[in-house]
């Protein structure tokens, strides 16, 4: 959830970003204009779901491309919360293969839209509950097929990338049925909470690789290789690479009784996000950028409260502290939800002294002690 926040608020720039270039495209490239009607829009979403199906497999194909999508991939058990396990990058990525919708004539309103509805649907994929769909699977993507896509199992591997359909893997060859158990993670595990390093862990592992290989050339070309490919005087660097037999889901020391603690912060968490991305509260774009940076310390800190580190026990009520004080004083500064001054106040204070008393709890060390 924590991924999901800090990538909403990213796609605030991202959808800023599509409007002008998708726009700009339309206006002066498209071959015909298309009216938003329900079939018009039916259309886009199956044209989309189509070059998202390339956008997708190139993702699991191409280095650069595979660090953006990857986050998704990371984690190590499937529920819905994988649904919305997100990097903060993927989405910016993805438009590149859409420029075409433009030029059909579809409006940049209209081609992020589908982006939006394509999401929602594909979001309850995201589960173990629901079993095979006969008949219903003919042509659209299921759990079953999606948990596919999310395996390591070497039979699984880079298959299913339908979003709505599958029939676009029939047609093109990468489609597998769920025939044996799924294991769930990445070949590079990131071994982490904290959000920032799933953000950024592949593009990391290619950082090194650039900055350790000799080769000008292999420094550039090495992001647009396929996936896997390294210059050759870094092949011997492990990478920590593992497989469906020699993976080991990752666990970390906990403080104890943190739980609730976390949960009641995501719901605050959540809600501060809805600030920064709508509109109509009226926040300025420079007090906006500032309140997601805020958020952004406060999910950095959880991932470092889940593995209990020491930073964090300093982090956490310094981060809380000077979050709600921000949000006191854009609500007084603009006049609005004054009455929700005093419950932030409230908020802080109770939160900087449970956090105080849970940080001075013995640790726990297995997911049975929680």
């Amino acid at each position: 959830m924590a991924t999901a926040i800090r990538n909403q608020m990213t796609n605030v720039l991202v959808a800023a970003f599509i409007y002008l270039t998708f726009g700009w495209i339309n206006k002066n490239f498209a071959i015909t204009q298309i009216e938003t009607t329900w079939w018009s829009f039916s259309i886009l979403l199956i044209l989309f779901d189509f070059l998202f199906y390339w956008f997708h497999r190139y993702g699991h194909s191409i280095n650069i491309l595979w660090a953006a999508h990857m986050p998704h991939h990371t984690s190590e058990e499937f529920n819905l919360f994988v649904g919305v396990r997100a990097s903060i990058t993927q989405r910016l990525f993805s438009f590149s293969f859409m420029w075409p919708l433009a030029i059909i004539g579809f409006s940049a309103r209209d081609i992020y839209t589908a982006s939006a509805v394509q999401l929602i649907l594909a979001f309850w994929h995201h589960t173990k509950i629901i079993g095979k769909m006969p008949g219903f699977e003919i042509i659209f993507n299921s759990p079953s097929y999606h948990r596919v896509h999310h395996a390591i199992n070497d039979k699984y591997l880079d298959k299913n990338f339908g979003e709505i359909f599958i029939i676009w893997d029939k047609m093109f060859g990468t489609c597998a049925e769920e025939d044996e158990p799924v294991i769930y993670g990445a070949l590079t595990p990131i071994k982490s909470w904290n959000p920032n390093k799933i953000y950024i862990h592949y593009f990391w592992i290619l950082m090194q690789d650039a900055l350790k290989t000799k080769s000008w050339w292999d420094k550039f070309r090495l992001w647009f290789m396929p996936l896997g490919w390294r210059p050759k005087d870094v092949q011997h660097i492990d990478r920590g690479i593992i497989n469906e037999n020699t993976i080991e889901k990752f666990k970390s020391p906990m403080f104890r009784n943190l739980k609730p603690y976390i949960i009641i912060h995501l719901l605050f968490g959540l809600w501060t996000m809805f600030l920064v991305i709508t509109p109509s509260i009226g926040f300025s774009n420079l007090e906006r950028l500032t309140l997601a940076a805020f958020v952004w310390a406060m999910i950095t800190s959880w991932g470092g409260l889940l593995e209990a580190k020491n930073w964090a026990r300093i982090f956490e009520p310094i981060q809380i502290g000077a979050l709600c004080t921000y949000l006191i004083y854009l609500f007084n500064n603009h006049q609005k939800f004054l009455f929700t001054q005093n419950f932030i106040m409230a908020f802080a204070l109770i939160s900087i002294a449970w956090v105080l008393f849970l940080l001075k709890q013995p640790m726990i060390t297995s997911v049975q002690e929680s």
